[in-house]
């Protein structure tokens, strides 16, 4: 078992109905969004709002969009995803690396190389999130700021048992209790930013940043 299992999670919290490997999942690009348009303007203003122009970006668990603003222009867009045909095809990202970060929870980039990240619609999948997300805190800066946002939205068998087990309210308190187990323990928000009228398809967030003194390292 992972040490994400620490957090006081039953044995089968990151299990999945279809353990079949990843990379077979996602060999098949898949270009179309798993949010509305709705929502997908709500992630892109909360982008616009915490992450400041001219910066470097990583985009984790990416695809073939980002949906950053448009009228802002970053220094650096990274993105990190399983289909290189769909990260080769999103025009903001400057480079990127095809990583299963189920099978390899450990990024390549150096510390404190990222001014802020973001996971969109994805933190469902992660087996290791605590993990992961302990590698972002060290390759981003101090006080970068971390956008993780979800929906109603997933693939039912990718996504662990803790999240099926879970309410929009629960994702949120699931994803803090990740953070500040992986050491994001300074100024977490949890915000509910889902548009009206409520047709649309939610959208929560969940923002932290790093503070490097009272980042948690592994044993």
């Amino acid at each position: 078992m992972s040490q994400d299992n620490s957090i006081s999670f039953p044995q089968d919290a990151f299990r999945r109905v279809d353990e079949t490997p990843d990379a077979e999942f996602y060999r098949q690009p898949r270009f179309v969004t798993h949010i509305d348009d709705a929502a997908i303007a709500a992630v892109t203003q909360l982008y616009r709002e915490y992450f400041q122009a001219d910066s470097t970006l990583l985009d984790l668990m990416s695809s073939w969009v980002s949906h950053l603003p448009a009228e802002v222009p970053y220094n650096r867009v990274v993105g990190l995803g399983m289909n290189e045909r769909e990260l080769r095809a999103n025009p903001r990202l400057a480079d990127y690396v095809v990583q299963d970060l189920n099978q390899q929870p450990l990024l390549s980039f150096a510390d404190n190389t990222f001014d802020g990240a973001a996971i969109c619609v994805s933190i469902d999948y992660l087996t290791q999130p605590v993990t992961v997300l302990r590698e972002l805190a060290r390759v981003m800066r101090p006080n970068a700021p971390l956008v993780v946002t979800f929906s109603n939205r997933c693939f039912p068998s990718k996504a662990v048992a803790a999240w099926h087990a879970l309410d929009d309210r629960g994702h949120l308190a699931l994803v803090q209790q990740y953070l500040q187990a992986a050491g994001h323990r300074h100024a977490i928000e949890l915000l509910d930013r889902s548009p009206a009228p409520r047709r649309s398809d939610p959208l929560f967030a969940v923002v932290a940043r790093v503070d490097k003194q009272t980042l948690i390292r592994p044993e």
